[in-house]
């Protein structure tokens, strides 16, 4: 069992930056592939990073290529989103996901979920 808390949401500007933490509690963080994923409203939800158990391989959405950065802290059973030159497309709400196996979550699957955090970019 892991527990995936989020945390680090809120308002930005159009161009500024904003940096998601995921806090896992539970055994053996370090043999889960983690991943972020976020939801508009009205929208379904949809990938936007993935990163490997040892952080060697991430994996983005193309439309955050080049903004977004995942990292891991298996230390720290942690993961980080951070979001440069964030957009108002970029709105939506944040979730935290654990799996596994690393293909599962690029599908848009995981064994287990945070509660979401909201982003909200203004223009």
């Amino acid at each position: 069992q892991v527990q995936l808390v989020e945390s680090g949401g809120g308002l930005a500007q159009a161009g500024g930056s904003l940096r998601l933490s995921c806090a896992a509690s539970g055994r053996s963080f370090s043999s889960y592939a983690m991943g972020w994923f976020r939801q508009a409203p009205g929208k379904e939800r949809q990938f936007v990073a993935a990163i490997s158990t040892n952080g060697d391989n991430t994996y983005y959405r193309d439309s955050v290529k080049g903004r977004f950065t995942i990292s891991r802290d298996n230390a720290k059973n942690s993961v980080s989103l951070q979001m440069s030159n964030l957009k108002p497309e970029d709105t939506a709400v944040y979730y935290c996901a654990a799996d596994p196996i690393l293909a599962n979550l690029l599908i848009g699957l995981g064994d287990y979920w945070g509660q979401g955090t909201q982003v909200t970019v203004s223009s």
